[in-house]
């Protein structure tokens, strides 16, 4: 059982959020999906998104897109690594993609304001795991050992944010010991020789189901709204200016597929974690199963968004700016239609 835990984990190592952490920028592989239709008039559109929970959303739409029955026709890249989804975006060789909110303004930065962002589809996925019952608050965490992946990206931010916004002093309170990878941390946890880390999903099932003596003992997105005016966002939409200013309809129509996609994968779990099996978002689709719940999908468009999204670029900013790209950005980054 150890020995097939430790192979699911392994090929996890690529599946959560880009904005986890930096060492997730070393792998470019990725899986081209396209439709079966025949139409050759139709616009062909160009989604870009990533393995775990930032493309979960998507799962539905790429089946239908597959299967020919989505009102657009698309041609989808699941991307193991944040990479690949940047060198496309800068070059502008993309229409829409799925990213971290993080990510998302360094490259607003980086291609001089040539993306929008028009929705947030992904909340919080990190949570705290203890093999034991003592962790029960975040005040509980002063004097312990935890260990985390993402130091220097938004979950180090995270955690730091929500220590001190509960008196509790990160460099001095606690011992936090930084692993590279969230594939590493979490078979140290399934091993029992880790009791207690900081998890973004779908790590945090594949731990889970490899031992049964661990458990969540904290909500980092709950906890994040418990000291803060703001919500917690890991995930968003974004779409190549130039493509969304030639092409409005288009783009409210994928919102449109999107959000529908969206709200089937939160309301119909099984047969959506057997699509993002199919479709390489998740390897697995018994981790995906029990994965969904917990990744907070969600698509939120309009002055909603825009309100989140800066707020949280705003906390990100504060903590270390150039993790979104040295500058805040301005309105012209936000794509609202009336």
């Amino acid at each position: 059982m150890k020995k097939i835990v430790t192979i699911t984990l392994s090929i996890l190592m690529a599946v959560s959020l880009v904005a986890c952490t930096k060492s997730e920028n070393s792998s470019t592989e990725t899986t081209t999906t396209t439709t079966t239709t025949s139409s050759t008039e139709e616009t062909v559109i160009d989604v870009y998104t990533l393995m775990g929970p930032t493309g979960i959303g998507m799962s539905k739409l790429i089946n239908d897109n597959t299967e020919g029955t989505s009102e657009l026709k698309y041609n989808f890249t699941i991307a193991s690594a944040p990479d690949q989804i940047t060198s496309q975006v800068i070059q502008g060789d993309y229409d829409i993609a799925a990213v971290p909110v993080n990510l998302a303004s360094v490259l607003y930065n980086k291609t001089e304001g040539d993306l929008y962002v028009a929705a947030v589809n992904t909340l919080g996925v990190l949570y705290i795991l203890e093999d034991g019952n003592t962790i029960n608050s975040i005040s509980d965490l002063a004097g312990t050992t935890l260990y985390a992946t993402g130091q220097g990206s938004t979950p180090e931010y995270i955690l730091r944010y929500v220590l001190e916004k509960n008196g509790i002093d990160p460099d001095s309170d606690l011992t936090i010991e930084y692993l590279s990878e969230h594939s590493e941390l979490a078979t140290l946890m399934t091993s029992g020789d880790v009791a207690l880390g900081m998890l973004p999903e779908p790590n945090v099932t594949a731990a889970l189901l490899g031992n049964s003596n661990l458990r969540i003992s904290l909500d980092l997105t709950e906890e994040w709204k418990k000291v803060s005016d703001t919500d917690l966002v890991q995930g968003c939409i974004i779409i190549n200016k130039s493509f969304a200013d030639a092409n409005p309809d288009l783009v409210k129509t994928f919102l449109e597929e999107y959000e529908a996609s969206v709200d089937y994968v939160v309301n119909n779990v099984d047969e959506a974690a057997a699509m993002c099996e199919t479709a390489g978002i998740i390897p697995k689709a018994a981790v995906a199963k029990k994965a969904i719940p917990n990744c907070n999908l969600v698509m939120i468009t309009g002055s909603e968004m825009k309100e989140m999204v800066s707020a949280m670029l705003e906390v990100l900013y504060s903590a270390n700016s150039s993790s979104v790209g040295g500058v805040l950005p301005d309105e012209s980054f936000y794509l609202i239609y009336e």
